[in-house]
């Protein structure tokens, strides 16, 4: 059984799969979308090895030719290098614009693999199959690609819709805990930033969730991707509602900057940091109460997660230096910070022209130097 959502883009929709034995059936569900019977899958060395032989039977077994891309896994593949090292293989493929890539991993295989299909030879298409839950629930769906810089976290990038999206939940029986949890951030996000029924029950079931019972991991995938779908229909390439998804990524990815896009920080990590942060700077400045602040932080602190710049590292962080970082951020203009804030739970809203010393002083009372 597998549950369908679509996402409603104009001229562009395409659907995304939630359920049980996706990649065994993804031959089948593929194949209607190839003009040629040959596919490049880019993936990472730990998926490939886990479950590359059963995507491969899948297509195998439907006629189509595999021809695999194994990148290293990591963060650090995210980048210029990593970029070029794709588009050399798929040059030597000879892959023209009929064909179709298919990333199979993380966000990274993901937001790299995308960013590829978009610019090679001005546009091919590509499925999204996630093996983490940060994936299936976030970064697979809605188009957004990209790669990382030394100023900064996706600053080079392009929307890039798949054609398909399948989200097998039993590849997540192989996910590490703390890779779990780092996706467990994402899920909770939803619930904060405009969908509160959802946030009063992952405060019930988080431990369900993260413990992979069947039925509680479907209803948390599926009721993600439903939000992020209806949300991505509405407003595409961010120009409005959608940039509420970044709720706690503006402190996130200054935090991952500053400590390397490393094992050191997952980016669901750094979201979860970040969005107790952003709800504890909403209170500060008025627009919500600090009870509001504390029932997220602990909702969030439940799963595992950190909350404070403390649980991160010991040292503490200069103020200055992230308030830096996210001057590079994508969404800062003319100088000014922007954030989404909250005015409660599941109340996000978008707040523009921050002024950066604000920011600075209220990291500073959150124990950075």
């Amino acid at each position: 059984m597998s549950v369908k959502i679509v996402v409603g883009l104009e001229g562009r929709a395409y659907d995304v799969l939630v359920g049980q034995g996706l990649l065994q059936r993804a031959g089948e569900t593929i194949a209607p979308l190839l003009k040629h019977r040959r596919t490049a899958v880019v993936s990472d060395e730990t998926v490939w090895g886990l479950h590359g032989a059963s995507l491969s039977a899948s297509l195998e077994a439907h006629g189509i030719k595999v021809s695999p891309i194994i990148i290293a896994p990591g963060e650090q593949t995210k980048s210029f290098a990593g970029l070029e090292q794709v588009i050399d293989r798929l040059l030597d493929l000879e892959l023209d614009r009929g064909d179709l890539i298919t990333a199979f991993g993380g966000g990274v295989v993901g937001d790299l693999s995308g960013f590829a299909a978009a610019i090679f030879k001005r546009g091919v298409d590509f499925v999204q199959i996630p093996t983490t839950l940060l994936a299936q629930v976030d970064s697979s769906v809605g188009g957004k690609t990209a790669i990382d810089t030394p100023r900064g976290k996706n600053l080079v990038g392009a929307f890039h819709q798949p054609r398909l999206v399948l989200a097998d939940l039993d590849v997540l029986a192989t996910l590490p805990a703390r890779q779990m949890r780092a996706g467990y951030a994402e899920v909770i996000k939803y619930g904060l930033l405009g969908d509160f029924e959802f946030f009063e029950w992952l405060e019930v079931n988080a431990l369900a969730v993260m413990a992979r019972e069947p039925d509680a991991l479907a209803h948390c995938v599926a009721r993600s991707i439903a939000k992020k779908a209806e949300i991505v229909a509405q407003d595409e390439t961010e120009q409005g509602r959608r940039a509420l998804l970044n709720l706690g990524h503006t402190f996130a990815h200054a935090l991952e900057a500053e400590t390397g896009y490393g094992e050191a920080l997952l980016h669901g990590e750094a979201v979860a940091a970040g969005m107790a942060l952003a709800l504890r700077f909403s209170a500060s400045l008025g627009f919500c109460t600090s009870q509001d602040a504390e029932r997220a932080g602990a909702a969030i602190a439940a799963a595992g997660l950190p909350t404070r710049l403390q649980d991160i590292q010991a040292r503490p962080f200069s103020a200055d230096v992230l308030v830096r970082h996210m001057m590079q951020d994508k969404k800062a203009e003319g100088g000014k910070l922007t954030f989404i804030l909250a005015r409660g739970l599941g109340q996000a809203f978008v707040a523009k022209d921050v002024n950066a010393a604000a920011v600075t002083s209220f990291l500073k009372s959150q124990g950075a130097a």
